[in-house]
């Protein structure tokens, strides 16, 4: 009768579990990271600005006072939506940084 050794080779599926593991452990690290990673949108050179991490996570708006005007609401409105956008991109860009390197690891079912 035919022995089985396991297909991979215990030591390549060990390595390759070894890898798995390491990749996990720079996702979490990565995740805080970006968790803690502050990103500034600004609007009307500065006039509105807002602060968030780089996973869009809003924590803070600050309105220069020149900006509020009772009779014209929808401005300062598109203000404060564009300092979002601005941000929003700005996350954008910092979470494919550090998150691009791991691909679609991230989605493989929970094995990561």
């Amino acid at each position: 009768m035919a022995k089985f050794n396991g297909g991979m080779g215990g030591a390549n599926m060990q390595n390759l579990m070894k890898q798995a593991q390491k990749m996990q452990e720079e996702m979490q690290a990565t995740e805080k990271l970006l968790d803690e990673w502050e990103i500034v949108g600004t609007a009307g050179g500065e006039a509105v600005v807002v602060y968030m991490n780089a996973k869009k996570i809003i924590d803070g708006i600050e309105i220069d006072k020149s900006v509020i005007d009772p009779e014209d609401e929808e401005m300062l409105e598109d203000l404060i939506m564009a300092a979002i956008l601005d941000g929003y991109k700005k996350a954008d860009a910092v979470y494919q940084e550090k998150m691009g390197k791991f691909g679609n690891a991230g989605g493989m079912g929970g094995l990561l």
